[in-house]
């Protein structure tokens, strides 16, 4: 009799209504908890991939092109700044055709095989799916630095907020690389794509 004192003073005058639960045979697809779960995992893919961006690369580099390299399968363009495409053709001080493409590329190649391995730092994955980094060097000389400074590309300022303008400076002033001669594109890239066959 005690608990139905109790009961009674904890529901009132009320009976207590035990309704027995009943599983429901509709599509929990669009339940708040099932959309919860898809959220969070949705969350923790993003967080996933972010960390996964943050990670430096760290391997043998591959030149792909003057300003892009290729560590254990991942491309990785180098953040602010831009060589000359490959097939590239520039103007030398006398006015005549040479590849400073092929020119920035061969650099590249031998500068980064001197002490190995590099190791980029991620920033981002740009539209082409290819990762945008600052590199360096086994032996801690910055990569992207070291083009902009020997004349093997150019401070894009707008990406690099003038990080590397010193280097152009100083690049520019010696005529170093492409800067000793009358920088352009004389080659110009087909329409469409600069990836298509050169024709020149």
């Amino acid at each position: 009799m005690i608990g139905i004192g109790i009961a009674a003073t904890a529901f009132g005058n009320r009976r207590p209504s035990f309704q027995p639960r009943m599983k429901s045979s509709c599509n929990h697809g669009s339940s708040p908890v099932t959309k919860g779960k898809i959220k969070l995992f949705l969350v923790l893919l993003m967080t996933a991939n972010s960390a996964q961006a943050a990670e430096p690369i760290i391997g043998e580099a591959s030149v792909i092109d003057g300003d892009t390299i290729e560590i254990a399968g991942e491309r990785i363009q180098f953040s602010g700044v831009d060589a000359p495409e490959s097939w590239q053709v520039c103007l030398d001080e006398k006015g005549l055709d040479y590849r400073c493409g092929e020119e920035a590329v061969s650099a590249l190649d031998t500068f980064l095989t001197a002490s190995r391995p590099t190791r980029c730092e991620l920033v981002k994955r740009d539209r082409y799916g290819r990762f945008v980094g600052t590199c360096f060097r086994a032996d801690g000389k910055d990569v992207n630095r070291w083009l902009v400074e020997t004349g093997n590309a150019i401070d894009r300022e707008e990406h690099s907020k003038g990080v590397y303008a010193d280097a152009q400076a100083t690049a520019r002033s010696a005529g170093a690389g492409f800067w000793r001669s009358q920088f352009g594109q004389s080659c110009p890239a087909p329409p469409g794509r600069m990836n298509r066959k050169r024709t020149c």
